[in-house]
């Protein structure tokens, strides 16, 4: 087997299609607009990630697509596995902690978060087993590890309140290592829109 690579950043996103993107914002503003809105989180997200210090892979959610904002020659790319949200993350981490010593994943919908923030994430797997980066909704925007940990991604209650402190139970409960990044917002309402320069309706 060829020696492991030390970091991949994996990233999560929807297929841009109208009326399946950000559907909790779309209910505030339309279908059209939360594309929109989507297309320049999108943007973001390969920005910050390009400029990570680490190998980059993003999952869209039915089919590859060639030509977009995330760069052919930058990111690997392939398509999330069936099934639930957990199941698809423990899915990516159990093939790419096969070949990769530190591996975290994100999604899209995160517009502070910044290429400095990945690579601080990456650092603190050095001394950590772990690490999250909170969101506000009581979920995350960011989790990492070196090795898998399914207990992480199975019987949690997803896109609710619960699922930063049940994963951190989890952890706690492996007897493992984490830390926390700072905590960021996560788009999802027409609240957390009108906090960022993002998008003028």
């Amino acid at each position: 087997m060829s020696e492991k690579k030390d970091r991949l950043l994996m990233i999560f996103v929807r297929n841009p299609i109208p009326g399946t993107v950000k559907t909790r914002l779309a209910k505030s503003i339309g279908n059209q607009k939360a594309l929109e809105v989507y297309h320049q989180l999108m943007a973001h997200t390969a920005a910050v990630s390009a400029a990570a210090e680490a190998d980059c892979k993003v999952f869209y959610s039915t089919e590859t697509v060639r030509g977009d904002v995330f760069d052919d020659n930058r990111f690997q790319k392939g398509v999330q596995h069936q099934g639930g949200l957990g199941e698809r993350m423990e899915s990516a981490f159990s093939e790419a902690c096969l070949r990769y010593h530190k591996v975290v994943i994100i999604g899209s919908d995160c517009y502070d978060l910044d290429s400095e923030r990945l690579n601080h994430a990456f650092e603190a797997l050095e001394e950590n087993d772990v690490v999250i980066g909170p969101a506000f909704d009581g979920g995350y925007y960011l989790i990492g590890m070196k090795q898998l940990h399914p207990e992480l991604f199975r019987n949690k209650t997803w896109s609710t309140q619960s699922v930063l402190p049940d994963t951190i139970q989890s952890i706690v409960q492996l007897g493992k290592k984490y830390t926390l990044l700072p905590a960021l917002r996560d788009i999802d309402h027409l609240s957390d829109l009108e906090k960022t320069d993002l998008f003028n309706a």
